[in-house]
């Protein structure tokens, strides 16, 4: 019999992986947990982060903009969004959230 983890669960082993540095292991457990509790903002920003961590860059872009709509105040949404962008080479695009992550003390 296969046990279903709990998303508390879940969320032990994605905090687990990424202690690690295991990033797409992490982000393996984080989207699961995200796809079943979309309104978990600290698993997407982990999320983001192993995306981001992992090289996933556009995935990254992704679930950081879901956080930067939901709460342009976040600041290290912010600052995870310009950094995905600049990775990419959309230094243009970067510049705005990378400008307003600073404004809001995060650099």
């Amino acid at each position: 019999m296969i046990e279903t983890m709990t998303p508390d669960r879940r969320w032990d082993r994605a905090t687990f992986h990424a202690e690690l540095g295991q990033w797409i292991e992490a982000a393996e457990v984080l989207g699961d947990l995200v796809a079943d509790e979309p309104d978990a903002t600290a698993a997407r920003l982990l999320l983001a982060r192993a995306y981001f961590h992992s090289a996933q860059l556009g995935r990254a872009e992704a679930q950081a903009r879901e956080l930067v709509t939901a709460n342009p105040s976040d600041g290290y949404a912010q600052l995870l969004l310009g950094r995905a962008l600049a990775r990419q080479s959309r230094h243009d695009e970067a510049a705005g959230p990378l400008k307003l992550a600073a404004a809001l003390g995060v650099t």
